[in-house]
């Protein structure tokens, strides 16, 4: 991809071109048909997300950050998110692989040319995380597609029976910092007191959840919430979502019903949102953090004086409606979005996240 000699030589035109660069390779070897089907119901096709990375970055690094006008505003609400939600993107007539790499890259040309005018700007930060995430969600069609893509090549072993690591009582001050760029639900900082806790050192494995499964675990009802056990009956769920892998490898692909239904098995907790982001910043108390998403039992909403920036659409329209608050990142996901105060979230019966279990245990009294 050709650069303006200004932009070449600058963090972000690299930032930019190792991130595209993920995105080109992911769908490469992809067949064209399974490009353009939707592989599930709940997801889009992998060629709409394509598109919907070309027309966010145009909005945003050239439109609103260099006063361009779009370069397709024909196309504005097909790739729009809340226009066109994703039950009815396999429907449509999407512009085929061609015409949305093309796209792609006629929007860096003028990217890269609004960088060269402007200099470095948090849109540019937004752009490429935007595009990073959205690399991760095409992961997760295509492990439901059963597609290359969508299944780790390796991850590390883990101990069976995970430390428990204690961590005292007391407060700590929660969120993003204002010296590097956050999403606006990080925000504000402020100060949480958190009883003390144990939590375990590593996430579950697959090993330590079949014995939930071969214990019952589907079965024993006082084990689950009630709407945990009317979607476990209503899907016949009876496992987790492709389950595979090595008995040593940390277990995912669990829902949030899952995950909750196993820490009462053996007398724990999913941690808050609150606990997870205190040992994920107390030293070394956490391992495996970037392995598998954890779930936390906190509902997704903003911090006290939450402001939306730069839109609210993206994430104060999903507070209080369910979502539960999801922390670490996956195998799957960049370390630069992944950070220890990196907020996701998702419906609690939701399984096509790369999304494991890490277990919390009230302070012995």
């Amino acid at each position: 991809m050709r650069r303006s000699s200004a932009a070449a030589t600058t963090p972000v035109a690299d930032a930019l071109e190792a991130t595209r660069e993920r995105t080109l390779a992911l769908v490469a070897d992809i067949h064209d048909d399974d490009l353009h089907r939707q592989l599930d119901p709940i997801m889009s096709p992998l060629v709409w997300d394509l598109g919907h990375i070309a027309a966010y970055e145009d909005l945003w690094a050239v439109h609103r950050l260099g006063g361009e006008p779009l370069l397709r505003p024909e196309l504005a609400g097909l790739y729009d998110a809340f226009e066109t939600p994703r039950a009815v993107r396999g429907d449509l007539p999407l512009p085929g692989r061609e015409e949305a790499l093309a796209y792609l890259e006629a929007v860096r040309e003028r990217t890269l040319a609004v960088l060269d005018r402007t200099g470095p700007s948090e849109l540019h930060e937004l752009v490429i995380r935007h595009e990073l995430q959205h690399t991760e969600t095409m992961r997760q069609a295509m492990f439901l597609g059963s597609l290359p893509g969508g299944f780790p090549e390796d991850l590390p072993s883990l101990p069976a029976e995970p430390e428990l690591v204690e961590i005292p009582g007391g407060p700590f001050v929660m969120g993003a910092p204002n010296d590097r760029f956050a999403y606006d639900n990080e925000r504000p900082r402020h100060t949480v007191d958190v009883p003390p806790f144990r939590i375990t050192r590593t996430p579950i494995t697959n090993a330590t959840f079949l014995r939930f499964v071969e214990g019952g675990g589907y079965e024993r009802r006082e084990w689950w919430s009630d709407e945990a056990w009317a979607w476990k009956e209503e899907y016949d769920v009876t496992h987790p979502s492709g389950w595979a892998g090595p008995d040593d490898h940390p277990v995912q692909h669990v829902s949030f019903h899952e995950a909750e239904a196993f820490a009462r098995s053996v007398g724990g907790r999913l941690p808050t949102e609150a606990e997870w982001e205190k040992a994920a910043t107390w030293g070394d108390a956490l391992e495996g953090v970037g392995l598998v998403w954890e779930w936390t039992a906190t509902e997704f909403t903003g911090y006290p004086g939450f402001v939306a920036h730069p839109y609210r659409e993206y994430s104060e329209v999903f507070f209080d409606r369910g979502y539960r608050v999801l922390r670490g990142g996956s195998w799957a996901s960049s370390p630069r979005v992944a950070t220890r105060t990196f907020r996701n979230w998702d419906l609690p019966q939701r399984r096509q996240i790369f999304s494991g279990i890490r277990l919390v245990f009230d302070a012995p009294r």
